[in-house]
């Protein structure tokens, strides 16, 4: 038997259960009695075979006869965190696709959704009547924000604390199979978001029987995972392991990864790496492993290592973001204040190289130095958005760019980033400039709650002084439904026109730009007034060229060039204002 496997295993004739709990001093398995779990020297706590127990069972675990917790590693909970684990048998689900080994990363065009306010109804089984329309737009990648379960009945998903069942709010662990199953066979990959940094605030016990899982150390959402700790390392990559497998996700995303704490700062990125190439390498599947890291650490990534052996396929690009953002808006505050004097320079660096601060001073970081050279990876190693659910719900409205940006220049940078070798993402409803907002929501109860409406006061206190009563409530169910998607605005005006917009962009990529993606590197980037000028070496041998006339003001006197026009809404020979080119040649 694996010491090191966490949750239950189904045998012939019934389940045996297991738990790490070094703390404890006595742990039973609650059935229709108590079963009382074995110890080894390593803190383990293991049954042997209960007969007759099987999948739709439901146990928890009774510590020291004082507390009785859920398993850590459930794979379901059907009445939430503090309610009893259930058995699932993954090997039971009878899959459609079955030939299914997933797309290459080089043809990445990601979506990313929140399940509960992608439809009205809010549940894995509704979102596959949307699948045709990411298809129809263009999309091939579907990324999940993270469904591990979480307190309550809504919640963005970053306070999960059962990482191995994915939350009932939305259905059970067959329809989440399903919504993946149905969209393999449009052609969809999957992806999910998963937090390896921290565990919710409430409905973690493991603090309780397993104390060394955590650090002194604190991130910003609480005690930081110790991942020094070896039962800990595996515990996250066995989750891993388990969404890939068991679900067959195509691949992760890896959130806030500069705030894990490692013996190195990476050996267990490393290790899940490795671990899901040899998934990868047993199964013939591509599997594409992404993070977020606001670091910049570009030796972390390589797009075209596969199957994956303890790199990254890429990064969500914040940078580039972030300097559309100053372009867009003229905002300043915060973070936006490091790409407030020269954001159409930093935008061409992002172009021609990735990352903005690659080692650079960050005056928001106090003088610190940020990031590492990226200009020789290649540009699929970088994930480049507008907006997605951090940019547009840590605000205090949680607005969408719609609402602020010019249309012409907000279409004019879709034009620069749907088309730019670059992976491209866009959040849930930007492809029709959904209006939708999408501010930070959760359901907690108590004085959780009081906290955490207390945070978000002292974090906007500039915006509660202007707009007191305004904000909206975290904790008001009214705040998660204000985010629900309208997905009649597609079909209006304003939406319809939009959309189309998008899907002929996104038809551009796939005709010209994915087809050449194998090796493609970048080139230089350019700025002379208002005009940007970028270019790219194509994995055929052509190259790529980007003019774009990010001002008010209109451009004359271009010189004419040869080069096959791909997109463009300019005339030849100048640029009105927000216009933008795309030869190739």
């Amino acid at each position: 038997m694996n010491a090191r496997h966490f949750g239950p295993e189904l045998t012939h004739d019934g389940t045996r259960f297991r738990l790490w709990a070094p703390a404890a001093k006595r742990v039973d398995v609650l059935l229709d009695r108590p079963h009382a779990l074995t110890r080894d020297a390593a803190g383990w706590y293991i049954t042997t075979e209960v007969p007759g127990t099987g999948a739709g069972a439901h146990y928890k675990f009774r510590i020291d006869d004082e507390i009785d917790v859920p398993d850590p590693a459930s794979a379901f909970q059907p009445n939430d965190v503090f309610g009893p684990s259930e058995v699932i048998d993954h090997a039971a689900f009878k899959w459609r696709a079955t030939g299914w080994r997933g797309r290459p990363w080089h043809e990445a065009v990601v979506l990313e959704a929140h399940v509960g306010t992608f439809t009205p109804e809010g549940t894995y089984r509704a979102m596959i009547d949307k699948l045709d329309h990411l298809v129809a737009t263009g999309i091939t990648a579907l990324e999940l924000m993270p469904l591990a379960d979480f307190a309550g009945k809504r919640n963005w998903g970053y306070d999960g604390v059962l990482w191995y069942a994915p939350d009932s709010a939305y259905g059970r662990p067959e329809d989440l199979k399903t919504l993946i199953d149905e969209a393999h066979l449009r052609g969809l990959m999957v992806m999910l978001d998963v937090v390896y940094n921290h565990f919710g605030p409430e409905g973690n016990y493991l603090g309780r029987y397993a104390p060394t899982f955590f650090t002194d150390t604190k991130t910003p959402w609480g005690s930081a995972i110790d991942y020094r700790i070896p039962e800990v390392h595996a515990f996250a990559i066995e989750n891993a392991l388990s969404w890939l497998r068991n679900y067959r996700f195509d691949g992760l995303r890896l959130d806030a990864v500069d705030t894990i704490i490692d013996e190195d700062g990476v050996s267990v990125l490393r290790d899940l790496s490795v671990a899901a190439g040899r998934l990868a390498a047993e199964t013939g599947r591509h599997i594409n492993l992404v993070l977020e890291n606001g670091e910049n650490r570009a030796s972390l990534l390589d797009a075209s290592e596969g199957p994956p052996h303890g790199k990254y396929r890429a990064q969500w690009n914040d940078d580039y973001h972030h300097v559309w953002r100053v372009i867009l808006t003229g905002e300043t505050q915060g973070y936006y204040a490091d790409y407030q004097h020269t954001p159409l320079h930093q935008l061409a660096r992002a172009l021609s190289s990735g990352y903005v601060y690659q080692g650079d001073i960050s005056a928001f970081r106090r003088g610190k130095r940020r990031g590492e050279p990226s200009g020789k990876l290649p540009p699929t190693c970088f994930i480049n958005f507008l907006q997605n659910h951090d940019q547009i719900g840590n605000r205090p409205f949680g607005d969408r760019l719609v609402t602020t940006a010019k249309p012409a220049a907000l279409e004019a940078a879709l034009a620069v980033t749907l088309i730019a070798p670059a992976a491209p993402m866009l959040f849930m409803g930007e492809e029709w400039g959904a209006t939708s907002p999408f501010p930070f929501f959760c359901d907690f109860k108590g004085d959780l709650a009081d906290a955490v409406r207390n945070g978000r006061r002292k974090e906007f206190a500039w915006a509660f002084a202007k707009y007191g009563d305004d904000i909206p409530d975290p904790l008001a169910e009214s705040t998660a439904r204000s985010a629900v998607l309208d997905w009649s605005a597609r079909e209006q005006g304003p939406g319809r026109t939009r959309l189309g917009l998008v899907r002929d962009l996104l038809g551009v990529r796939h005709r010209e730009i994915i087809p050449r993606l194998v090796a493609a590197r970048f080139g230089d980037a350019l700025v002379t007034g208002d005009l940007l000028t970028a270019h790219w070496r194509m994995g055929d041998g052509s190259t790529l060229r980007l003019a774009a006339n990010l001002s008010d003001r209109e451009i004359t006197g271009l010189p004419e060039t040869t080069e096959r026009l791909i997109w463009g809404n300019a005339p030849p020979g100048g640029m009105p204002a927000w216009s933008v080119r795309w030869h190739i040649g």
